[in-house]
Parts: C-alpha cells; sequence; structure tokens
C-alpha cells in the first residue's frame, strides 16, 4: 500500500511480490588458484564478520579456508549475518568439507534446505 507522505510502496510489500531470483555459486580451481563465484560474480570473503583465512577460500577439507567459504556462502544466501555466524562451522563440517576439489556447484535452495535441516535436528 502506498504511504501517504511519499506515495511509495512499501519495502515489504515489494519483496512479497517479487518473484525469487536464484542464486547459483560456483567453485572452480585452475592452476593452483580457486575462485568462488554467485551467479559469475566474485562471492565476498566477508573477512569483515571473521577472519579464518587471509589466504581465501578452500574446499574438500575440514580447515580455516573452508570456513571462510562456509561463512561466505551462508551470509549472502541467508542474508543475515547472525544465522550465517550460528550455522557456519555445521555447514562447513556437513557440506564444504566434502566438496569436490575439482569444483562443485551449489545453489541458494540447497544451501537453504540444508540450514532447514539443522534447525529441525
Amino acid at each position: 500500500m502506498p504511504d501517504s507522505k511519499t506515495g511509495r510502496s512499501d519495502s515489504s510489500d515489494r519483496e512479497a511480490s517479487a518473484p525469487h531470483l536464484a542464486k547459483r555459486y560456483e567453485g572452480k580451481r585452475s592452476d593452483g588458484q580457486v575462485s568462488v563465484t554467485m551467479n559469475r560474480e566474485a562471492l565476498d570473503p566477508r573477512f569483515d564478520l571473521c577472519s579464518h583465512s587471509p589466504d581465501g577460500f578452500e574446499w574438500g577439507y575440514a580447515g580455516s579456508g573452508p570456513a571462510q567459504l562456509a561463512l561466505a556462502l551462508l551470509t549472502d544466501c541467508l542474508d543475515d549475518e547472525q544465522e550465517a555466524l550460528k550455522w557456519y562451522q555445521d555447514f562447513k563440517s556437513a557440506v564444504v568439507a566434502g566438496l569436490p576439489r575439482e569444483g562443485w556447484v551449489l545453489t541458494d535452495e540447497e544451501i537453504r534446505d540444508t540450514i532447514t535441516a539443522f534447525e529441525n535436528e
């Protein structure tokens, strides 16, 4: 409903009616370097929340690089820093540690399903 002072709709009205834009996360390894993107844009490592790995992302084991990746994925996907901080170590162990070394793809739906499963345990 438009605001009587501004004539604009409440942002929650727009969010409720806006279609969900799927997010696709992809990790690649090339010439000894890793890159992680969300819809082909570099994923922010979120060092501002926690700096586990100054060298950046890694996957396929449970270490500091995978922790940084788990935090970045959850923060971007959930759009909630507190929820990301709550679950990223569990997500690292359950998902990131098992990602194939060569490369991988995850969707926001898969990530959210994993968090929902954690909440239901």
